[in-house]
């Protein structure tokens, strides 16, 4: 991928994790009732899930090996 490319991809993941975040505070301040727990929980885990996908790159584990060796 081409510097470009891992670039409008790294602002794109910064945009979605601030988004998600300000989710997470309207969530948290505005007081759903019973829905307030299982919303943070789930967008805790999306964000998890981005974090871990995009900065850990656990995706590139599970992709055939490109290389000569």
């Amino acid at each position: 991928m081409e510097k470009a490319a891992l670039l409008r991809v790294g602002v794109l993941v910064l945009v979605v994790l601030a988004v998600l975040t300000a989710v997470e505070y309207w969530v948290a301040v505005g007081g759903l009732g019973g829905a307030t727990l299982t919303l943070l929980a789930l967008l805790a885990l999306a964000k998890a899930a981005l974090i871990v996908d995009y900065f850990m790159h656990v995706g590139k584990l599970f992709q055939p090996e490109s290389g000569g060796h």
